[in-house]
């Protein structure tokens, strides 16, 4: 399902169906992460997701689902083009470069965030990923594992919800990327700031923050057959009860220059379930 940028769901309703990925019967293990946003600004953020793509093979999973915000911003496919003149041209490359290595020996499947759902095509190749779309459920070792970005699912948070709903059109899309590579680079600081300040704004209250819709999850999970929903977005890592049996597993998001750092994948094995591998 490799390509433009995938098509999403309104947030508001459940969709008519899923997209379905069955894991070849070989895998044991596979992995999933999420939120890294990956800048050049935090190399030492880069350097763990450095230390976790070239592991021994030994430590590696049979695949690699990349489930959102991989980087800060994506801005266009042509920030990988050798004449690109942006500000940091060396650190997309380099990216590219880790993420097509990996892939020669495991298959990285990426879906869209909200950061980063530009992501096309051409990137896509170059970075040897596969596309997933936003949710898909992953057939594995005889269960169905619904796995999401998770931000159409923050129902509450309507400013977002409406943001989502323009910048995810086609129209938008197509006039964005036409600008030039610098002013896509302004726009994207503008809007960077913007949430950082509308973090900043909230931070004294956790139930202003923003969350996945309980009873959107369940209706999700009860149309896809699937009893647990993974996903990202919201930074905070953890299993919720969703009553009926059903669950959803929260990924964690990397900050290696955090306090304490945080970076962490979530492993799920034929033989173990699911494990919280954190790698600093």
């Amino acid at each position: 399902m490799a390509g433009a940028p995938c098509p999403v769901p309104m947030p508001e309703t459940t969709p008519d169906r899923f997209a379905t990925l069955s894991a070849p019967a070989h895998w044991q293990a596979v992995d999933f992460i999420s939120d890294l946003h990956l800048q050049a600004a935090e190399p030492a953020t880069l350097a763990l997701w450095q230390h976790y793509l070239q592991q021994p093979p030994a430590q590696r999973a049979d695949a690699l689902f990349i489930l959102g915000d991989l980087f800060e911003v994506w801005i266009g496919d042509d920030v990988l083009a050798p004449q690109a003149q942006d500000t940091t041209p060396s650190f997309w490359r380099t990216c590219a470069q880790l993420l097509r290595e990996h892939s020669r020996h495991t298959p990285v499947y990426f879906m869209h965030g909200n950061r980063d759902f530009l992501l096309g095509a051409s990137a896509l190749g170059a970075c040897g990923m596969q596309g997933l779309f936003d949710p898909t459920v992953l057939a594995f070792q005889g269960e169905r594992w619904l796995l999401s970005h998770g931000d159409a699912l923050c129902l509450a948070d309507t400013d977002y919800q409406q943001f989502r709903a323009v910048v995810r059109s086609a129209d938008w899309q197509r006039d964005f990327l036409a600008k030039p590579l610098s002013e896509r680079e302004a726009i994207a600081r503008g809007l960077r700031e913007q949430s950082e300040a509308r973090k900043r704004g909230s931070a004294h209250d956790p139930s202003l923050w923003a969350d996945v819709d309980a009873g959107s999850a369940r209706e999700w999970l009860q149309a896809a057959g699937s009893q647990t929903l993974i996903h990202g977005h919201t930074h905070r890592p953890d299993q919720h009860d969703l009553g009926q049996g059903l669950r959803r597993v929260v990924l964690s998001d990397w900050d290696a220059t955090a306090l304490p750092p945080r970076a962490e994948v979530l492993r799920l094995s034929a033989q173990d379930g699911l494990q919280r591998l954190p790698l600093c």
